[in-house]
């Protein structure tokens, strides 16, 4: 009886208040859609992380015959300072960290120049104007800087450089990208607050009256309260899966179709994700709903 006369008193109110509580809906939709952008943003940004960081080189450019570096004033590298680089990097102290190590002689290096040069920019260079280079594989990528300190001042090394440089940007951008949807979030929130606690106020006094009597004959607080609780849980919580719903068509529509179609190498979040990001979703939603009803009701429900 108590639970039949406790949803009635929900629906009762939701269909008072039915302005109010659809805005509810909506703002919690729009800040819970952009809490689950952020979370997917920052998964991303892992998932490019774990698979690219394990695919990067540390090039190791060594002195060509004419270098403007300081270091290659002694011409260009000759075999026994190449043997000496690749003896630190195979048995040095730094061997342990080197996965593989590749040898690029300097016709190889302008090969591959050339054939990726689709501006005619380097047209004019020669095999001779460059030098060989060492591609180094690290076994954990974040010791680069351990690798480089270890190579960069021998005679012969004209530049040490990490690839990392390049995703780096990358995914600094993806980490602004997430603090904006954190910083969006967190302002609908607020709003979603203040929206639930409204509607709450205005459900608690068009039913002042109703209340009082209930309080007069013995009704326990808890009985008093909570309708007004579950009308603010259940529009937050229809907002929540509108947001996962809308999360979930644009990871099955946005990205699974048409990113990953059109670049087809990067390996993005998708359906799975949303699923996982979703009880975190409701979870936040049934939160911002008793925050704002036990804000709320301690002033408007008594008698």
């Amino acid at each position: 009886m108590r639970l039949r006369f406790i949803m009635g008193e929900v629906f009762n109110g939701l269909r008072r208040n039915s302005t109010m509580a659809l805005s509810v809906v909506l703002v919690t939709f729009v800040s819970l859609t952009f809490v689950g952008a952020a979370a997917l943003t920052q998964m991303q940004v892992q998932q490019l992380k774990d698979a690219w960081y394990g695919r990067v080189e540390v090039s190791i450019f060594l002195c060509p015959q004419n270098s403007l570096y300081e270091q290659c004033a002694g011409g260009a590298v000759t075999v026994a300072q190449e043997d000496e680089i690749r003896a630190v990097l195979e048995e040095g102290s730094v061997a342990d960290l080197v996965d593989e190590v590749y040898y690029e002689t300097r016709e190889e290096v302008y090969e591959n120049i050339v054939a990726a040069d689709d501006t005619g920019v380097y047209s004019q260079l020669e095999a001779e104007d460059l030098g060989p280079v060492f591609r180094v594989k690290l076994a954990d990528p974040e010791q680069f800087q351990v690798v480089a300190d270890a190579t960069s001042g021998l005679s012969g090394v004209e530049e040490v450089r990490d690839q990392r440089e390049v995703f780096d940007q990358l995914f600094a951008f993806l980490n602004a990208a997430t603090f904006v949807a954190a910083g969006l979030a967190g302002v609908m929130m607020i709003a979603a607050v203040l929206l639930i606690t409204t509607t709450i106020r205005l459900s608690a006094l068009s039913r002042r009256r109703e209340t009082t009597i209930m309080r007069m004959v013995g009704s326990s607080k808890s009985l008093i309260q909570m309708p007004f609780v579950l009308e603010g849980a259940v529009a937050a919580t229809a907002g929540a899966l509108l947001a996962i719903t809308g999360l979930w068509l644009a990871a099955r529509y946005l990205i699974e179709d048409w990113l990953t179609g059109s670049i087809a190498w990067v390996d993005y979040v998708g359906r799975e994700d949303v699923w996982t990001v979703a009880p975190w979703l409701i979870a936040i939603a049934v939160g911002l709903a008793g925050v704002a009803s036990f804000a709320t009701l301690g002033r408007y429900t008594k008698a």
